[in-house]
């Protein structure tokens, strides 16, 4: 594995240390060239992009509301099932 001399987590890939680091150093190698905003990997940007483009990919089967980010309609999903979405501390 590879560690990182900072935090000590551990990887399989190098590749993953790498981009693990760049918490570490700050870095924000992938822009918005529209607002300037920053992000670490390449995937928040596409995401992000989305914003700019009122993209809104993932649809609900059940009752056809569009959401930016599958991870939101999956928590969206748990209302139809009859699940509350959050926990109540």
């Amino acid at each position: 594995p590879y560690i990182c001399v900072e935090c000590g987590d551990s990887f399989r890939r190098s590749s993953a240390l790498n981009v693990h680091l760049r918490i570490h150093r700050g870095e924000r190698p992938y822009k918005c060239e529209e607002c300037g905003k920053a992000f670490r990997h390449s995937s928040a940007l596409g995401a992000h992009l989305r914003i700019h483009a009122g993209a809104k990919p993932y649809e609900c089967s059940e009752c056809g509301k569009s959401f930016r980010k599958s991870s939101t309609l999956k928590v969206h999903l748990k209302i139809h099932a009859g699940k509350k979405p959050h926990k109540c501390a």
